[in-house]
Parts: structure tokens; sequence; C-alpha cells
């Protein structure tokens, strides 16, 4: 049975680090010209795959908003509380991420929680943090020499992989699948760069991000076999 008093939620929301491909240096934009073709063989029109892809690219992107979550557990009851970390300059965002993290991780057995938290937010977390010159916490400062299955992650989608490799399913479509009414009405992933960037509306998406947090803590509950959270027993704070 997972322990989720033991998990840190978590959800990242990342944008390209520019509004145009026109403000990458030269040398950046050779390399992202490079990056394109691989990704759209047959679209020259590089600026137009910069807007639609570098977001996802830890090295043309950035994070705008960590979502975190944790679990209290009362008399075999949870409820979750979200914290949301944004702002538009990203090392102090990275900086604030860290020490949460060094405070929370300082028991045992304690790791990481969300949905392809292992190939998407926790690496992004990890470059995005060396390109910025911020200290990673010390949770994640030797992932290099750690088997696998020895890393701090729990990972949703892993877990309904059941040992397959080529499967991927979006946290919609396994909230979906598991009867988990989803709290996101708004945007979808596919919007956050436009809305950040041509809407100027970082609320909009933290709101969004928390939602996601929300939604991962409720398949938890269901993987565990345990009733769905209700409104009241999920609070977010400053």
């Amino acid at each position: 049975m997972i322990k989720a008093e033991n998990l840190l939620l978590i959800d990242i929301e990342t944008v390209p680090i520019y509004k145009s491909y026109t403000e990458l240096g030269e040398n950046m934009q050779k390399l992202w010209d490079r990056k394109s073709q691989k990704l759209e063989p047959e679209n020259t029109n590089t600026e137009a795959t910069f807007a639609k892809y570098a977001g996802i690219y830890a090295e043309f992107g950035k994070i705008i908003c960590i979502g975190l979550g944790y679990f209290i557990k009362k008399d075999n009851e949870y409820t979750l509380k979200i914290k949301t970390l944004s702002g538009h300059d990203e090392k102090p965002l990275l900086e604030e991420f860290a020490t949460v993290c060094n405070k929370f991780f300082k028991g045992s057995d304690k790791q990481f929680c969300g949905h392809n938290i292992r190939e998407f937010d926790i690496p992004y977390i990890c470059r995005r943090s060396f390109i910025n010159q911020v200290h990673l916490p010390g949770i994640l400062t030797d992932l290099q020499n750690k088997k696998p299955w020895e890393n701090p992650m729990l990972d949703t989608l892993q877990f309904w992989k059941f040992g397959e490799y080529k499967n991927f399913t979006s946290v919609d479509l396994l909230s979906s699948v598991l009867h988990i009414p989803t709290p996101k009405d708004d945007i979808d992933g596919s919007e956050v760069a436009n809305v950040y960037w041509q809407e100027n509306n970082l609320e909009r998406i933290v709101k969004y991000c928390g939602k996601d947090i929300v939604t991962v803590g409720q398949i938890l509950m269901r993987l565990n076999g345990m009733k769905l959270m209700n409104e009241q027993e999920i609070t977010y704070i400053d």
C-alpha cells in the first residue's frame, strides 16, 4: 500500500525561454534549427516550431510554475495541502523549490510523486538548476549513482504501465478511465506557452498547475483503493 503521507506531489509548467525565436542568440538559433529539422523535417518555419516545442526542452525553455502537494493523515483519512511556486524569474523559483525539498526530505522513505516525472519534471528541474547555477536539493544530487528502482520517485505513469515500455497514458486519460472527476476546466498543457507569452497571464497557469496536483492526488487515492477526497479535504496554501 502506498504511504501517501511520505509523498511530495510535483508538477511543473514550462514555456519557451523567449517570446520568439528571433530573441535567441545566433548560435542558439543554429542549434534550434538542427533540433527543428529533427522534430518536423518538412517544416522550414523554425520560428513556429520554437513556439510549439521549445518549452519541452530544458535547453530552450524555462520553468514558470512548480506545483507541490503533500498529504496529512488523520484517523486513516487524508487531506491534501497544495502550494504553487511561480514567477517570471526562474532562478529564485528553483531556489525556493530546493528549500522546500530540503525540509520535506529530512525523513526516510520519502519520494516525489507525479505523472511522468521520471522522464520530464525531475530531469527538467535538474537541468534548469544547473543552467541557473542553483544547488540541487539534497534528494536529487545523487541520481546518477542510483539504480532506477532506488530513485526517490513514484511515477503514476510508470505505475500504470505495469512493466510495459511502449505505452504512454496522459494524466487526463488516466483520471478518466479511473472515473476521477477532473477539476481542469480551463486550459491544457499545449496552451500554456500562449497564455504566458501572449496573454501575460501567469496566474491562470498557476491555477491550472494546482489542479494538476489535485488530479494526481486523486489518482493516488484510487490506486491505493481509498475513497476520493472531497473539496473540503483539499486546501491551497500560500
